[in-house]
């Protein structure tokens, strides 16, 4: 009989801190069968925790992320289209060749002046005052407006994008998710469609608009609204993350701080690292069983749901040497806190650029960086890793 592991029973603990769980599942076995959360609708599937399993998990074509082929249509798909995160070869082909046509790793590389004159202007505002929260001021402001600028989102909307967002990803009343995503549908539909009346434009949004391949294929009017909104949510959520765990992993291991502080060659490395300790997105979506398969020797029958814990592996010490411990110094290479496969992160290169510029910036012209009491309310659910406020002084 498959013993089950009920998240929900771990409580508050397990919220703020899911690394020792983990550590008990892992030590037991690499995968397990469990039950989510209340915020995750309590729901069973299997739970991938050990590292090797998850990276062959990711890439394995036998776990679709089409719902559809199990007979499931998720609320995302259904409300806004068809996009990345929910499909399969041939169509998940199709969608990346065509976005990736526009995003490239050049147009990426030309964005670092301007990150860092966003960074610099949001410091500015933010270092008279002596203390914030580093999230309201720095942490989310950043990415939000690199990405709504990269996709020409007006600056007038952004306030009303942070809170649909918010309640369509970490929504603190789960009834509200469904509204919410019918609220983020329309204002895509109304923002394409602005678009296509201007004419063309420079932002990403409006390549994706015209690009063509040399077949005459083109993004739908439906896929077009999934592609901005993977973009728009993945672009800056995922981001305020990363850089609110960096700063406050760093602040809460002073060595490893005051060694990044006097070689600054570290940096790069610090992201990497604080990618796999403790990184933006601590589960994958969920996958299904196309077919029925096994993971590790455990039988996964066909249908049935599995999530890949990317925190849970990333701590995985058959991988990671003394995973608990936080060493800027080490070879973090294969975390997979962006994912593995055909379903690795498009936004990777951006994501990692605007930590690197954040923490420099921040840890330059803030040398007295500090806590300013514990982090507050860290996010329901086990997909994003994150708190919604990060007190610091300086």
């Amino acid at each position: 009989m498959t013993v089950v592991v009920d998240l929900e029973e771990f409580g508050e603990a397990f919220r703020e801190d899911p690394h020792p769980v983990y550590a008990q599942l892992r030590a037991r076995g690499p995968i397990h069968r469990v039950r989510l959360p209340k915020q995750d609708d309590s729901r069973e599937m299997w739970l991938v925790v050990g590292h090797e399993q998850a990276r062959a998990a990711l890439a394995d074509p036998r776990l679709a992320k089409d719902g559809g082929k199990i007979g499931l249509t998720a609320m995302d798909e259904e409300l806004i289209g068809k996009h990345l995160l929910v499909s399969d070869p041939p169509q998940h082909t199709r969608l990346r060749s065509l976005i990736t046509r526009a995003f490239t790793a050049r147009r990426v590389a030309t964005m670092r002046q301007r990150i860092q004159q966003i960074a610099d202007e949001l410091l500015d505002t933010m270092l008279p005052h002596g203390r914030a929260d580093l999230i309201e001021s720095f942490a989310y402001p950043l990415p939000i407006t690199v990405i709504c600028e990269l996709l020409g989102v007006p600056e007038m909307d952004r306030g009303e994008f942070r809170q649909i967002s918010t309640d369509v990803v970490t929504p603190a009343d789960p009834t509200i998710k469904h509204d919410s995503f019918l609220r983020l549908s329309g204002y895509l539909d109304d923002l394409i469609e602005a678009k296509r009346s201007a004419g063309p434009g420079t932002d990403l949004l409006s390549e994706l608009i015209r690009t063509t391949t040399e077949e005459g294929d083109r993004l739908s009017p439906d896929e077009l609204r999934g592609m901005a909104y993977v973009l728009l949510l993945a672009g800056h959520e995922t981001t305020v993350n990363l850089i609110t765990n960096a700063v406050h992993t760093l602040l809460t291991h002073p060595e490893q701080l005051a060694a990044l502080r006097a070689d600054m060659t570290l940096l790069d490395g610090t992201v990497e690292e604080a990618l796999r300790y403790e990184g933006p997105v601590e589960t994958s979506t969920y996958r299904f069983a196309a077919e029925s398969l096994e993971i590790a020797g455990v039988p996964i029958a066909k249908g049935e749901w599995v999530l890949v814990g990317l925190a849970a592996a990333d701590r995985d010490a058959d991988r990671f040497p003394a995973p608990d411990r936080f060493d800027i110094r080490r070879d973090a290479r294969g975390h997979i806190a962006f994912g593995h496969g055909i379903h690795y992160c498009l936004g990777a290169p951006l994501a990692r650029l605007e930590a690197q510029v954040a923490l420099r910036a921040l840890l330059e012209r803030a040398p007295g960086l500090a806590l300013d009491g514990p982090p507050r309310e860290w996010l329901p659910g086990v997909l994003l890793r994150g708190v919604r406020r990060l007190p610091v002084l300086w």
